[in-house]
């Protein structure tokens, strides 16, 4: 018996618009519970893939204990306010954008559109892979100084054209923002 994120992809994909089969993300999804299923496959896979390389890529240390600083939390999972605009998953190449997500959203408000891995558990506790209420913990226990009031959602899957819009058009967007809001340190996390 399929699994409910078996069930749900294929009833979404199914059903979505007119009837319209989408056989690129049925695809897409049906790999990504492949993978999760045999890790091995999905390194498999993973090789395959080119990758960026950067000779350059460069090191910042901490300007200090991160009990006086402010950080940021970005994530690349596809998280989101249930309210946004969902990341595109009909574009092959992905989408490039990303979505603010303030520090004071409660976590139920929150969702996680990403047809590329399998989210089922981080569904059900989103901190899995934007871990807000584990940071809004250490900055009460004074392990972090503060959240800072604006934190970012991307979609990882970023290829072709898009991964130049990306880079050049919606980093510095969200750069821009967090010197804006005194940001010191950045968490990243995957999906």
């Amino acid at each position: 018996m399929p699994d409910d994120f078996s069930l749900d992809f294929a009833t979404k994909a199914l059903f979505r618009g007119s009837l319209m089969i989408d056989f690129g993300r049925l695809k897409n999804q049906a790999l990504a519970s492949l993978f999760t299923r045999f890790p091995s496959l999905g390194r498999k896979a993973a090789d395959k893939v080119e990758t960026m390389r950067f000779d350059d890529t460069p090191w910042t240390p901490a300007p200090g204990p991160l009990s006086g600083l402010k950080m940021s939390l970005v994530t690349t999972a596809g998280a989101h306010i249930n309210s946004d605009t969902p990341f595109e998953m009909i574009d092959k190449s992905g989408d490039p954008t990303f979505r603010v997500i303030p520090s004071s959203t409660p976590v139920a408000d929150l969702m996680i559109t990403h047809d590329y891995y399998d989210h089922k558990d981080a569904d059900k506790d989103i901190n899995i892979v934007f871990p807000i209420e584990r940071l809004k913990e250490y900055v009460a226990e004074g392990r972090i100084g503060a959240l800072s009031e604006r934190l970012y959602g991307f979609m990882g899957h970023i290829t072709d054209g898009h991964v130049d819009t990306f880079i050049n058009r919606e980093i510095p967007k969200v750069s821009k923002m967090m010197k804006e809001d005194g940001v010191d340190v950045v968490l990243v996390t995957p999906g």
